[in-house]
């Protein structure tokens, strides 16, 4: 019976198994204890009875096969609960499986073990909801996660299980991998299906995983990615990404470095930290550094103002009277969603689209590759909302319940003006992104990515006192097996923890 759970990638887990060093049966076990016994929070929902009858019945022979994993809450397994991470449907119980998971678990042979936290409907990158509490850091109790994957990288750094399922519609993959010292990778818009219900927005969402290897992220690739009739933006498979895995020649490549991406304004140590990884990976594989200054638009605020019409879409008629149920940054989003945006606002937001769309065409006309930091600094509190310890927006406009009701006052008088003032909105907009730039910073640096719906990795950059910084690479449209080169360089030249120090010791490879 093993000790502790596997603290190796998940392929070598698999070997393991094939080798007869390993049991399903007793790898579930392991990872079932240490679950129990963890305190970082980082599962909603375990399935014991399933996931024992998965380890028993499972073939070894498949990608990940035995494999236990973590699925992301805010994806559906079919008898599972459907909670969107919400009080609000704490309830619901899921009546199918989203096609990318029904992929991992037929074609990839995963154990399902249950669902680790998520932000609540995904819409903030931090660790904390009402319904599960607060989720914790591995390297650091206390710090975050990040988000809306936090639970998946807590409990692959955590040490829980080898894999966890993660997407990435803003940044929501390689933000909490940034934040443990994970491998994040988020594919070309379209490399996996959004099916069975592939909403018209936000259009920007990549499944994928949080690994503790390239090859992991690679092989989960290989398996769920692949046309699906229910999604009309998926895309056909391109072979096989972990059997391409090193056959790219890097040298001659053109970089670009720009840490502060978006405009992004980063903590103290970032930009070196990223700069140093940067040159290193540069004059290691005969890279060519090329002096370009990219400068996309910021499109946080747009992006999450129109995005939350399918939030009010699944809320239907429970909106407003559920307000006190939601997760504060998430109702006050609502509010300020339903006050600003209208077709001016729309209008205005496409505009940067494009502008966007120019920029980073652009930039890629001159570099193969953008490279830049993942988060604007180390993780932060567990508890926070927000990266910045300042009063902002935000805080403001929850710190009573007396201050709610007098804003939310405010925005619906801002709604009925727009009326007669329809440009007003955009122009609010525009000034509380400017008096309120954390509203917009987080995942600023993520986020143009998922607007342009190029593929982008988070690579393991090191740390700043002790915690870990990511690396984010940015490359063409399609030009996945690109970035698993890259990150396979940075890989093998400098191999980072596969678990948060102090979690266990490492089993054999």
């Amino acid at each position: 019976m093993a000790d502790t759970p596997w603290q190796g990638d998940a392929c070598s887990l698999v070997d393991a198994f094939r080798a007869g060093d390993r049991s399903p049966a007793e790898e579930l076990e392991a990872s079932l204890a240490a679950i129990e016994a963890s305190d970082l929070r980082c599962f909603s929902f375990l399935d014991p009875e399933r996931a024992r009858q998965a380890a028993a019945d499972a073939d070894v022979a498949l990608p990940f096969g035995g494999v236990p994993t973590g699925i992301k809450e805010l994806e559906q397994v079919e008898g599972w609960p459907d909670t969107g991470a919400s009080l609000v449907f704490a309830d619901r119980v899921a009546t199918h499986t989203m096609h990318s998971t029904q992929r991992l678990l037929t074609d990839g042979g995963v154990v399902p073990v249950g669902l680790t936290t998520a932000s609540e409907f995904g819409g903030l990158n931090v660790s904390v909801t009402k319904l599960n509490g607060v989720t914790h850091n591995p390297w650091r109790h206390g710090r975050t996660v990040g988000g809306s994957s936090g639970g998946a990288a807590a409990s692959v750094a955590g040490g829980l299980v080898s894999l966890s399922t993660g997407g990435d519609g803003g940044g929501s993959i390689r933000i909490p991998a940034g934040y443990t010292g994970l491998l994040g990778m988020k594919g070309t818009f379209g490399r996996t299906t959004r099916g069975p219900h592939a909403m018209s927005r936000p259009n920007t969402v990549v499944n994928g995983s949080l690994s503790r290897s390239v090859r992991d992220a690679a092989r989960f690739l290989d398996v769920v990615s692949g046309p699906d009739p229910y999604d009309p933006t998926s895309l056909p498979k391109t072979g096989s990404y972990e059997a391409g895995l090193g056959t790219f020649d890097l040298s001659g490549l053109r970089v670009a470095v720009v840490p502060d991406l978006g405009g992004v304004t980063l903590e103290p140590g970032v930009e070196d930290r990223v700069r140093s990884e940067a040159e290193l990976l540069v004059r290691e594989n005969g890279m060519t550094m090329v002096d370009l200054d990219v400068r996309p638009p910021n499109l946080a605020a747009q992006w999450m103002m129109g995005n939350l019409s399918t939030l009010l879409a699944e809320l239907g008629d429970r909106w407003p009277g559920c307000a006190d149920d939601l997760t504060d940054e998430v109702a006050f989003g609502l509010y300020l969603s339903q006050s600003l945006y209208n077709l001016h606002t729309a209008a205005a937001a496409e505009d940067l689209r494009v502008q966007s769309y120019v920029a980073m065409a652009e930039a890629f006309g001159e570099v193969d590759l953008i490279i830049a930091a993942t988060n604007p600094g180390p993780a932060f509190a567990a508890d926070a909302a927000t990266s910045n310890p300042q009063e902002d927006l935000i805080d403001m406009a929850t710190s009573s319940k007396a201050f709610r009701y007098a804003f939310r006052g405010a925005l619906l008088g801002t709604r009925l003006t727009s009326a007669f003032a329809p440009r007003l909105p955009a122009a609010l907009l525009a000034h509380f992104s400017a008096r309120f730039p954390d509203m917009v910073n987080m995942g600023a640096l993520t986020i143009i990515s998922n607007i342009y719906g190029n593929p982008a990795v988070s690579i393991p950059a090191g740390t700043i006192d002790g915690l870990p910084v990511g690396m984010q690479v940015l490359a063409r449209h399609h030009a996945d097996d690109l970035l698993f080169d890259v990150a396979l360089a940075v890989e093998r030249a400098r191999p980072w923890p596969m678990v948060a120090p102090g979690v266990a010791a490492p089993a054999p490879a």
